[in-house]
């Protein structure tokens, strides 16, 4: 059986989407499995259209179909994403994982292997702090948390060991520096997801 990733992400422009559909592809360059599902909006109408870009990226939804407890027990692994706000997670994704309670509640969210990424507009937005807000979670959870690491040579430039991220400065799309790191953290979430629900079987 192939290893099941699933990638969780909220996005307001598209950038946070996109880091999620390259870590999805490294993610199946090693054969895996993978979903990629974002949450619901839920910030009120009006308030979306006094942001363009944002308007703009509602406007030509739907992206992907909403995340639901199930695919989160489907997951071997799991990539949870978002925009940096005020230094910690959207509250769209949020409120997203704070319903996973009855899932921990019952030992299913433990040794799931996870890993984060983000976006931010400024060089100092709370990259840093928002990832390890997101791993919070999996702490609790008793998740296996992959940070990305400089597990590569790439990495180097990217510069961000605790997960995939990218800078908008000016409301730049994600260049390549950060979609190749993001395809890297996918293909080393897989590849280590894959080795712990081996060993876990051979455990059995």
């Amino acid at each position: 059986m192939s290893t099941r990733i699933l990638v969780v992400y909220y996005s307001s422009t598209g950038n946070t989407a996109a880091l999620a559909e390259s870590l999805a592809a490294g993610a199946r360059e090693t054969g895996a499995d993978v979903r990629v599902r974002t949450v619901p909006e839920t910030v009120p109408a009006d308030a979306i259209a006094r942001n363009p870009r944002w308007q703009a990226w509602v406007g030509t939804g739907p992206h992907h179909e909403l995340a639901t407890l199930g695919d989160l027990e489907w997951a071997d692994g799991l990539a949870v994403g978002s925009p940096t706000r005020f230094g910690g997670p959207a509250a769209q994704l949020k409120s997203y994982l704070d319903s996973t309670g009855g899932l921990w509640a019952q030992g299913k969210l433990a040794d799931k292997v996870a890993t984060s990424f983000t976006t931010a507009s400024t060089a100092h937005g709370g990259l840093e702090s928002t990832l390890l807000a997101i791993n919070n979670v999996f702490y609790h959870w008793g998740a296996i948390v992959v940070p990305l690491g400089y597990t590569d040579p790439h990495l180097k430039e990217s510069g961000n060991p605790y997960g995939g991220s990218f800078v908008s400065r000016k409301s730049a799309a994600p260049d390549d520096v950060a979609l190749d790191a993001l395809r890297l953290q996918g293909r080393r979430l897989a590849t280590i997801t894959t080795h712990v629900a081996t060993g876990l079987k051979r455990a059995e």
